[in-house]
């Protein structure tokens, strides 16, 4: 092993770890972007604690913070409780939840596409509604 590389191959390796860390800032940049145009014309309603859940619709990632619900009529927006560790756009979301509803409170734990392994367990926040302007 030729020491006097060593460097060279750590510098490289940083470079190459820094690279993909700059991907995931980027996409969810990107995600915050899409939401930010879903919400363009909507108007924000009062947060609520607890909403309906309808059959064939689920949360959906947006970033490590926030989770979204599109249900008639409102795209309903939840800012966890903290930070989830490893929750990503296209992970698909555990939720442990009691009824027909979606609660604060409630557990998500985000599952990477093509894999069994659930994530950390994280929180849900209140729900705000988002209406289209003059609904």
């Amino acid at each position: 092993m030729e020491t006097g590389n060593m460097p060279k191959r750590a510098l490289m390796l940083l470079l190459v770890l820094g690279g993909c860390a700059g991907s995931g800032a980027g996409m969810e940049e990107r995600e915050r972007s899409r939401l930010e145009r879903q919400l363009a014309g909507r108007v924000a309603g009062e947060p609520r604690r607890c909403i309906t859940r309808f059959q064939g619709t689920a949360l959906t990632a947006v970033d490590r913070n926030t989770v979204v619900y599109d249900a008639p009529g409102a795209l309903w927006v939840s800012r966890l409780r903290g930070d989830c560790p490893g929750l990503r756009p296209d992970d698909a979301l555990i939720v442990e939840s009691h009824g027909d509803e979606y609660c604060a409170n409630d557990r998500i734990r985000p599952v990477e596409r093509g894999s069994n392994i659930p994530g950390a367990v994280c929180f849900l926040g209140e729900f705000t509604p988002y209406r289209r302007a003059g609904r």
